[in-house]
Parts: C-alpha cells; sequence; structure tokens
C-alpha cells in the first residue's frame, strides 16, 4: 500500500472492538513484559500511536524503568562496555551498565524499527530470548541482567517497510493503528495497581495440557509457522488469567490470548472454517425409485414383512452393537476449548486479511525495498558510521580516538608500573606521560557510504528487433526508467545498430531527457551484438572508477551478424559476442538479458542448441527473462534484485 493510497476506514464497532483489544495488549505487556517479549507497533507518528504509548506508561507500576533506544546506537551504549574516563581514574577497568541492563524489568521503546540493522537486531533477540547481557571485550568479562519487553515503533509508510523478521517473531503483540480512527483520551484497560497485583499472582497461575494443546492447534489451523507464536499465546493467557484474578487459565483467558497473540499472525483459514454447502434435502412427495429386479439388496434395506423375524428373538444388528459401545460423538471438552480458541483467533483479523485470506492470496510478502539502491562501501570517509577495528594508520584512515583510547584504558596501570621501573634504572629517562598508548591499541575509524547506481539500458535497434520487437522493448525501458528515477539511480542509454554502438544518452538523473532518447530511437540495420557489450564494458569501468555500482540491462534477440570489425557474417559475430560477454562476466557486473525475439521463452528442440540470446546471457552470467514471459512490474523487481544484491 502506498503513501498516497486512502486506507478503507473500518467501522465503528471493529473499531471500537480492536481498540480495546490494543489496550488490553498494553495491560498484558505491563503485566509481563520479559515474558511476552514485547510489541511491534505498526503506526506512523500521530494520534493513535501516542494515545496507546500513554496509556501503556499509565498502568506501568511506579519504578518500572522505560528506555528510549535510537535507531543508531553504538553497541557500548546498547550492552555496556568500558567507562573510558572512570577507568582511566582508577587505573583500572570500570565497567558501565548499557541501556538494556539499565531497562531490566521494564521497557524498551525502539523508533523507526523498519529501519534497524540485522546486526542490531540480533543482538536484541539475543538479548530477548537470554534476558541478559554477556559482555566479553575490553579486558571485561560480564552477565548482566537484562529481563526486559521491546515496543518496537514499526513506521514503515509502505508494505515493504516492516521490522526484521527475526525481531518480530520474539513479540507477542503486532499491533496496526494506522488504519484506526483517531480518539480523545482514554483510560487503560486497567490501573496500575492491577497490574501489581496481577504480577505478583502470576507466577502462581497454572495452565493445563489442553490449553497448550488448543494453542497449539489453533497455530497449525491458522499457517503460522512460528514455534514462539503459540508459546508467547500461553504467557498471555497466564496474564489474563492473572489479571482476572484466576487461580488457573480458563477457556476465555486462552481465547482472549490466541485473538491477541494469533489472529494478527495467521497466514491462512483454517480447512473447516468455510463450510462446504449441504445437499438439497429430498422432496417429501418424492418417491424411491424402484430397484432392478435383478439387483443384489443393498445393507440398509428393510426386509419384507412377511420375511421378518421376531424382534425380540432376532440377534442384534452390528450396527447396533457398534453404536451400543461406542458413546455419542458429541465434541469432548479438548475439542470444544480448541474450537473456541480458534473462533476467537479468527475475529481478531481485518476484513482485508481475512478477504485476503478467503481468495487464497496470504499475507502480502515484503517487496524489495525502495530508496538507493548501491552497494554500501565500507572505508570511506563519509557516510554511516559502522564502528572502529584495531589497524595502522596509512591509505588515508583517520583514528578513533574514543575507541583507541578504551583499548589503552586496561593496560594503564601495567604500564604505568613499567615506565617507574624504566625511569628508576635510568636518571636520563623522560617522564612519564598520565596515558600511555601503544601501537597496538589503534583503532580506525569506518564508514559505510552507499555508492550510486546507475542503471545501462543497452537496446538493441537493429532491423530484426525494428521488425517485432522494438516497440514492446521501448515501453519495458520506459516503465524501467520510472522505477529507477522512484530509487534515484542514474540512467544511461546505449544503442546499437548499423556497424556499431552508440551512447545516446550519457549517465543522468532527467527521465524527460531519458524518454525523449528513447522516444527518438530509430530503428534499422545489422546487429553488432559484440561492439556493444564492449561499448558497455568500457562505461561499466568508467562508473566504477567513479564509486559507482552499474547494471546492465540488456535488450536484445541475440542475432549479431555484425563481428567486431565491422564485417558481416553471423557465425563471426555470435563468436564475438560471446567472447565480448565472457569478459563482462569476469567484471562480476549485474546484468541481465531481456530476449526480444518473437519466438523468446519457447523450449529449445530435443538436441538442439539453445537461443542465441540465451547463448549470450549464460556467457555473460546474466538473468535471463523472455519479453512475453514477463511484465513490467517483473522487470522492476529483477532490477531491484540486482541492485540489492550487488
Amino acid at each position: 500500500m502506498t503513501a498516497g493510497a486512502a486506507r478503507p476506514a473500518p467501522a465503528a464497532d471493529d473499531s471500537e472492538r480492536r481498540w480495546a483489544d490494543a489496550l488490553t495488549a498494553a495491560a498484558l505487556l505491563a503485566v509481563d513484559p520479559a515474558g511476552l517479549g514485547g510489541a511491534l507497533l505498526r503506526a506512523r507518528c500521530g494520534p493513535q500511536r501516542d494515545q496507546w504509548l500513554a496509556c501503556l506508561r499509565e498502568i506501568l507500576p511506579g519504578g518500572t524503568p522505560l528506555r528510549r533506544l535510537p535507531l543508531n546506537i553504538a553497541d557500548e551504549r546498547l550492552l555496556g562496555g568500558l567507562d573510558l574516563a572512570a577507568t582511566l581514574q582508577a587505573g583500572r577497568p570500570v565497567a558501565q551498565r548499557g541501556v538494556l541492563a539499565e531497562a531490566d524489568g521494564g521497557l524498551v521503546l525502539l523508533a523507526m524499527a523498519e529501519r534497524l540493522t540485522a546486526a542490531t537486531a540480533a543482538r536484541l533477540s539475543s538479548v530477548l530470548d537470554c534476558g541478559e547481557v554477556v559482555l566479553e571485550r575490553d579486558g571485561l568479562a560480564l552477565r548482566q541482567p537484562a529481563r526486559i519487553g521491546l515496543v518496537a515503533l514499526d513506521e514503515g509508510v509502505d508494505d515493504d517497510e516492516q521490522a526484521p523478521a527475526a525481531l518480530a517473531d520474539r513479540l507477542a503483540f503486532h499491533l496496526a493503528l494506522d488504519e484506526l480512527p483517531a480518539r480523545g483520551p482514554a483510560a487503560g484497560a486497567v490501573s496500575a495497581a492491577e497490574v501489581l497485583a496481577a504480577r505478583a499472582r502470576l507466577p502462581q497461575v497454572a495452565s493445563g495440557d489442553e490449553t497448550a494443546e488448543a494453542l497449539c492447534q489453533t497455530a497449525l489451523a491458522l499457517g503460522v509457522a512460528s514455534l514462539r507464536a503459540p508459546w508467547l499465546a500461553l504467557r498471555a493467557a497466564c496474564a489474563v488469567a492473572a489479571l482476572q484474578g484466576h487461580d488457573c487459565v480458563e477457556p476465555d483467558d486462552a481465547a482472549l490470548a490466541a485473538r491477541l497473540v494469533l489472529g494478527p499472525r495467521a497466514t491462512r483459514l483454517p480447512d473447516d472454517a468455510v463450510p462446504a454447502p449441504a445437499p438439497p434435502p429430498p422432496a417429501a412427495d418424492a418417491a424411491p425409485e424402484p430397484a432392478p429386479a435383478d439387483a443384489p439388496p443393498t445393507p440398509d434395506a428393510a426386509p419384507p414383512p412377511e420375511a421378518a423375524p421376531d424382534a425380540a428373538s432376532a440377534p442384534p444388528a452390528p450396527d447396533a452393537e457398534r453404536q451400543e459401545a461406542e458413546p455419542a460423538t458429541e465434541p469432548t471438552a479438548d475439542q470444544a476449548l480448541a474450537e473456541v480458541v480458534l473462533e476467537a483467533a479468527l475475529s481478531a483479523m481485518p476484513a482485508g486479511m481475512l478477504a485476503r485470506l478467503k481468495a487464497g492470496l496470504g499475507p502480502r510478502c515484503p517487496a524489495p525495498a525502495g530508496g538507493k539502491s548501491g552497494a554500501l562501501q565500507a572505508g570511506g570517509l563519509r557516510g554511516r558510521p559502522l564502528g572502529a577495528r584495531r589497524g595502522e594508520l596509512r591509505g588515508g584512515a583517520r583514528l578513533d580516538l574514543i575507541a583507541t583510547l578504551r583499548a589503552a584504558a586496561p593496560w594503564q596501570g601495567l604500564r604505568q608500573r613499567e615506565a617507574l621501573a624504566l625511569r628508576a634504572g635510568s636518571a636520563a629517562a623522560p617522564p612519564t606521560p598520565r596515558i600511555r598508548v601503544c601501537r597496538d591499541d589503534f583503532h580506525i575509524a569506518r564508514r559505510a557510504q552507499r555508492r550510486e547506481t546507475t542503471t545501462l539500458f543497452a537496446v538493441d535497434a537493429s532491423g530484426s528487433a525494428a521488425l517485432y520487437r522494438l516497440a514492446e522493448a521501448k515501453g519495458a525501458v520506459e516503465l524501467l526508467l520510472a522505477d529507477c528515477y522512484v530509487r534515484r539511480d542514474r540512467v544511461a542509454l546505449l544503442a546499437f545498430r548499423g556497424a556499431g554502438a552508440e551512447l545516446v544518452l550519457p549517465p543522468t538523473r532527467s527521465l524527460v531527457r531519458a524518454k525523449r532518447a528513447l522516444a527518438g530511437l530509430p530503428g534499422g540495420g545489422g546487429t553488432p551484438l559484440a561492439q556493444a557489450l564492449d561499448a558497455a564494458a568500457e562505461l561499466v569501468s568508467a562508473i566504477v572508477r567513479r564509486g559507482g555500482t552499474p547494471l546492465l540491462v540488456l535488450l536484445t534477440d541475440g542475432r549479431a551478424n555484425i563481428a567486431r570489425d565491422g564485417q558481416p557474417g553471423r557465425e563471426r559475430a555470435l563468436a564475438d559476442a560471446l567472447a565480448a560477454a565472457r569478459r563482462l562476466r569476469a567484471t562480476g557486473l549485474g546484468a541481465l538479458l531481456v530476449d526480444t525475439s518473437p519466438v523468446a521463452g519457447r523450449p529449445a528442440a530435443a538436441g538442439g542448441p539453445p537461443s542465441a540470446a540465451r547463448q549470450v546471457a549464460d556467457a555473460m552470467a546474466a538473468l535471463y527473462l523472455p519479453l512475453p514471459r514477463v511484465e513490467a512490474a517483473g522487470l522492476s523487481r529483477v532490477v531491484q534484485g540486482l541492485a540489492r544484491g550487488r
């Protein structure tokens, strides 16, 4: 869903129910933050999110830690580390607590979770699993308790901007408040005193095996593949029971937990959620059809009255014995509990999700991320910091002073004693510095800067292409140009026909210039494919020298008939093209070949060679897509995947 798309407003009663569920989730999170892991709040900055967070703060008991976690927080502040000032003053390693250890027993608010790096997400996931921070660096070896709950604020605008899946899997509640209308100041579902009493009651709450089985069956029926989901639902059921004052988990508690935890995670409808239509009942006045004379008697047919034996002396039928031995097929208590829990979980799904599941589409998969798609270039002087690494001061590297002092601080006591011993043995020894830094302590600052992506479109404008597919190829290129403009990539256009290749449009960000150059591209002449690949290689080399990330999109039918020296001949032209393609492959270039031939996509004859376009694609290790089998959206996704993979 795009940013400008209007979202349908849910019904008033549905909105009230979802608001009540969201406030109930906040109350449960306040009761058991560490056991439930936390909540993933899918909401942009607005009144809905502010109201939910205000209710959460209101019901937290006094003294509960609540810490904010910046997006690009350093590991020393996140996990803790060496207190540099105290260490230098004391002459021995002094540790400081990180944000996660400071929030022990409370909650941590993480802003912009959709932009969280994989490394930080892994560290947070480890702390959520273990409940402690393990610190082994800078001369320290500590284990600090960090039993926390995480409130991840997912501010993604589109469906392709989502929090890391590994982190979201560890959070019990997934709440989407953007689709709900704003409301006035509302009190929390419970009070802080009730939350405090529920915390004291929670360790004594018992849950039977039937509750766990019902939650697992519900998760299986809804297509929830994670094993953490039913466990988190069971923890939520215990928290509900503690809030309600129950000594054990009751069916209503399990149903509410399933609605809050399993409902938003559903990926399919259960098999029996949509009952099959019942057969129409037979008409009352319809007479049974007479059986043929030679037909054998059916087992259900009743004997004629004159042949019927005495009912008192007749032995009981096998079916009657089976019915007497087996009780009536009524649902057991466990089956009834599982049905109640499943119905509660189904009621929590939004109307849009329920419609998609009924249609068999399932939840939307994360699409490729937008924005700049160039590869990350580490080691530059600009860009996002990546921390420090031990290294030498050469090649324009910058010293990370704080990291260097942290590395030197644990050794100050030993170095000072060594310096005093040397000074005592020599009267001409220089004065001892306050801080002694050795060469092994040097740490180099590392930064990652996303390189600019340049997509080079090489379009076959030869006579064969103009005769069949040049118009369609221009349409595909125009759609790809628009996608590159959205991602702020540079584009270049290379056309080849006749006796050579021509750079029609140098690398630019102007979509108007690119469309004008594409529209004025004439067609006709031979196919100098080898010269086109050589020209593309030169332009790619120039882009790499400028620090960019090149991508090549080649649209051709592969029917080369002009060799590298300009002489006609199909066999020699194809051999030159394959040789040029192999040289491009050696550069590691991300490439896509779109086959524009009229027979593109058809299987090759048995035992025959593949098409010429397929041979060129294999020679330069490019993705091969036949134009009849791919749409513009598919081309766009492939190009974005190439950009992310470089």
